[in-house]
């Protein structure tokens, strides 16, 4: 196929039974860029239900402390904690439009499965999460939440049991049933057309982070800030600024899960990207304290903009992002997802990098309930 690809990451590398399906999937997706009535009624869950838009946080004290302007997009404030309710709103109406009755998903850090299920009470489909079973043991808070939303969490016990391992049996169990299910995916991740409809269900962050740092300061930032894995966050608040080559687009991956330092090109899970692969291109095992980051694998959008060069990839450890945690706590009474702390670790590493009146903007992409127990525990 020539479509689905960004440079040479993408396409569809999956078994032939599934063609049909992600053919009829781009299809609706196409189609309902273009249908008001939908984009009417997404924007009104995005407003009324998700409470959109979100701020754009001066953090005054972080500002002092670094030595230049510092704004925070703040993406906790979604309904559910996190930026994944963006995502989930949008598939759920699309699934709605294609007819389906069900859908499956997985979830690491809990995020995404709490927003899916939360999205699907709103459009009233069925929900069901997978989750592995390492995941559910450190994200109890989530997983429960889900139950208590009416989805069903179902463990994975294969592999880790961690992120990966869910995605696997997800798609396993949108296979069985294609005709009446539909797998709303949570990153920027996987066969054509699913980086894309991420990506475009999220670039919300980022035509609202522009428009209001320009009311703010009258000027655009010196650097944008974004973890991530897939990179459906990083992705999101992204779109808006690449075209300005001034502006530096940094993505922070974990140490411990770091497929742009230590991965290669390879094939996983139906795309063409940057994994961490053995020589047999198998993918490697990984690890990483925010659930939602141990994750083998980028997406393929953000790998092409990494292979050019517009996208600069950093890392950071378990360590430095259990000391971000705090550091966040005291300076800015805020508490951050383990995943947001990624990206936290990076900018505090800027201090003294800028000019006083510099701009850099972090996408505070979720908050950190879900992780107080690990805090308090190792901190």
């Amino acid at each position: 196929m020539t479509k689905g690809y960004f440079g040479q990451f993408g396409g569809q590398f999956v078994p032939e039974l599934l063609y049909p399906a992600l053919y009829e999937l781009e299809k609706g997706f196409e189609a309902i860029k273009k249908d008001k009535s939908f984009q009417q009624e997404y924007q009104r869950l995005l407003s009324d239900f998700a409470g959109r838009p979100t701020s754009l946080y001066f953090a005054r004290n972080t500002s002092e402390y670094l030595g230049f302007k510092v704004y925070f997009k703040r993406e906790d404030l979604v309904n559910g904690g996190s930026h994944k309710l963006n995502n989930a709103l949008g598939q759920a109406l699309l699934a709605k439009y294609l007819g389906k009755k069900f859908i499956v998903t997985e979830t690491a850090a809990g995020m995404h499965g709490v927003a899916t299920t939360m999205a699907a009470n709103v459009v009233g489909l069925e929900c069901k999460v997978f989750m592995g079973v390492k995941d559910i043991a450190r994200q109890k808070l989530n997983a429960e939440k889900i139950q208590l939303l009416g989805g069903v969490v179902v463990p994975v016990t294969r592999g880790a049991g961690i992120l990966k391992d869910a995605v696997s049996e997800a798609e396993v169990s949108w296979i069985r049933d294609l005709r009446n299910t539909h797998y709303l995916i949570g990153s920027a991740v996987g066969p054509h057309p699913f980086p894309a409809i991420v990506a475009y269900f999220q670039r919300v962050i980022g035509e609202e982070a522009k428009k209001q740092i320009f009311e703010k300061e009258g000027k655009l930032p010196k650097a944008v800030i974004a973890c991530g894995s897939g990179g459906s966050n990083a992705l999101g608040i992204y779109q808006a600024f690449l075209m300005n080559k001034e502006i530096g687009l940094s993505f922070v991956e974990g140490e411990e899960s770091a497929a742009f330092k230590h991965g290669s090109i390879g094939i996983f899970q139906g795309t063409k990207t940057y994994v961490l692969q053995d020589e047999f291109g198998m993918d490697r095992k990984t690890s990483s304290r925010a659930a939602g980051l141990n994750y083998p694998a980028r997406g393929p959008q953000l790998a092409y903009l990494y292979s050019i060069g517009r996208v600069k990839a950093y890392t950071a450890s378990d360590k430095n992002v259990l000391e971000a945690y705090t550091k966040m706590a005291n300076l800015e009474g805020l508490l951050p997802a383990f995943e947001t702390c990624h990206a936290i670790v990076e900018l505090f590493k800027r201090k003294g990098k800028y000019k006083p009146d510099d701009v850099v903007i972090l996408n505070f992409s979720g908050r950190g309930d879900k992780d107080i127990d690990t805090a308090i525990k190792l901190c």
